[in-house]
């Protein structure tokens, strides 16, 4: 199927395009950047002591009860506590990056709802103009993927997955193993997760990945995620898996405005063409993120990260996701 997607999409590069998406992005983001607010993903504790009749009025309150609402630091202290699974994360607004997954917790019993979209057309084919003539890809066709995402229990999420290209579904689970708190510096979630083509009929493709994450204060977010897919190679014929390390990033440079990337190169077995990228800027309104994105490929299930992108490729594309609760 790479092979495939990579004859449709070989162009000729028009070397402008994609040092203009990504200073566009830059520019949008960074032009009215401000001090970043760390009480406006924090809800504000309450310093109401209680009635004299409650039996606990006399006890001393804990730190996190008397967290004052103008300290940033304290305030992303208490973010960071293990029983936070409902509070917003300043840093992780959602549970992708582009691509690859990141390590926010979903509450037990709660779901969220996410839809992918990647335009068909090749930014770096044509002149600008041709491109606006289309609006960069709305005119062109679309892989679509739809996901909905339920805990279980708590720390344990089920996935299913399915997009248009081959009619791939994924179905995938996500354990969180540990949350970055106080005395905790980093978060580590593991991953599982098996693909077919043709509604789950075909090449099937399991696939493991484990996502480590570090958040430094209320602004940025970095991920490591070392990840091994088996029979990446199948539909080439060839009986081979892909090991590959996805590298994230998401900075928080307004109150609800991020800047994300991330890339994930191959180290090793079946390698075609280039290693998938992409690069977006996304708001967060209520539970609802909506992120505009760029990137070399179409695909956006594990397996078809791991074959990787297309050379000189740029299509526009976006996310919606919703969390319910």
């Amino acid at each position: 199927m790479a092979r495939c997607l990579h004859d449709v999409v070989r162009v000729t590069r028009l070397p402008s395009a994609l040092p203009l998406a990504a200073l566009g992005l830059l520019t949008v983001g960074l032009a009215g950047l401000s001090p970043v607010d760390a009480r406006a993903d924090v809800p504000q504790v309450s310093q109401t002591s209680p009635p004299a009749s409650d039996p606990q009025s006399a006890q001393p309150q804990s730190a996190s009860q008397t967290t004052t609402a103008g300290d940033p630091a304290t305030q992303s202290a208490a973010t960071q506590e293990p029983d936070d699974d409902r509070l917003p994360s300043a840093t992780e607004p959602d549970y992708r990056l582009v691509n690859l997954a990141t390590t926010l917790r979903l509450p037990s019993h709660r779901m969220s709802f996410e839809l992918t979209h990647r335009f068909d057309s090749n930014l770096m084919q044509g002149t600008f103009a041709e491109n606006a003539s289309n609006l960069f890809g709305l005119d062109q066709g679309a892989a679509i993927g739809l996901e909905l995402r339920y805990a279980i229990a708590r720390h344990v999420e089920v996935v299913f997955y399915r997009t248009n290209l081959e009619k791939t579904i994924q179905l995938s689970s996500k354990i969180d193993l540990v949350h970055q708190h106080a005395g905790t510096p980093f978060g580590v979630s593991a991953l599982l997760s098996i693909e077919g083509t043709n509604n789950f009929h075909t090449n099937y493709q399991p696939g493991v990945s484990i996502v480590v994450s570090r958040a430094v204060a209320t602004r940025l977010a970095l991920y490591v995620e070392p990840t091994w897919v088996n029979r990446t190679g199948i539909e080439a014929g060839l009986n081979q898996g892909t090991s590959f390390v996805g590298l994230g990033a998401r900075a928080r440079v307004r109150r609800h405005l991020y800047l994300v990337a991330e890339v994930s190169p191959r180290v090793n077995g079946y390698r075609p063409d280039k290693a998938e990228f992409g690069f977006g800027l996304e708001e967060r309104v209520g539970g609802h993120v909506f992120q505009l994105d760029f990137s070399n490929t179409t695909t956006t299930t594990l397996g078809q990260v791991a074959r990787g992108g297309f050379p000189n490729t740029l299509v526009l594309g976006f996310n919606l996701a919703r969390k319910f609760f």
